[in-house]
């Protein structure tokens, strides 16, 4: 178990839209240095099919995709204890400050990649952002219970504030 500190800046700009909060960054998504670095991460396919694209293999064609589609990208934690890249694992939770995101972007909604994510920012940042966040199905392939049909159909509900 290891002390770590978010090494992953937020994604947006003054077009983004939307919010999408991960819990904390993977092993291989920190080696990276971006977003669902992981290749079994479902994440960049999900938003291909959702977009009709092909999905992004790069940091800058998953940076562009995101751009493109004024999604904004970050994680709910800035520090935390964590063995390896497991959301169960974590404790001593220091959340992340999104002021900085919401004073730049005009974000219509915020959404939580899986329920560890939720659970942090509803916790810990909601009461600062007072703005509350739609929990979405993780894509991690932890999350083997739903299929790619599923998580389509729920994740979906991000078109509306596209």
């Amino acid at each position: 178990m290891q002390h770590i500190v978010h090494p992953i800046a937020p994604f947006y700009d003054e077009s983004s839209k939307i919010l999408v909060l991960g819990s904390f960054p993977s092993v291989k998504s920190r080696e990276s240095g971006f977003f669902y670095g992981h290749p079994q991460n479902r994440f960049w396919k999900l938003l291909a099919q959702m977009f009709d694209e092909p999905a992004p293999k790069t940091v800058p064609e998953k940076a562009d995709m995101l751009r493109r589609h004024h999604i904004a990208a970050w994680d709910s934690i800035h520090s935390c204890d964590i063995e390896g890249s497991s959301d169960s694992s974590i404790t001593n939770v220091v959340p992340n400050d999104f002021t900085e995101i919401f004073a730049a972007a005009e974000i219509r909604a915020v959404f939580t990649n899986g329920r560890k994510s939720h659970e942090i920012y509803t916790k810990y940042c909601l009461p600062q952002t007072g703005r509350p966040a739609v929990c979405l199905p993780s894509t991690s392939p932890a999350n083997a219970a739903w299929t790619m049909d599923r998580l389509l159909e729920a994740w979906k509900v991000i078109l509306e504030y596209l």
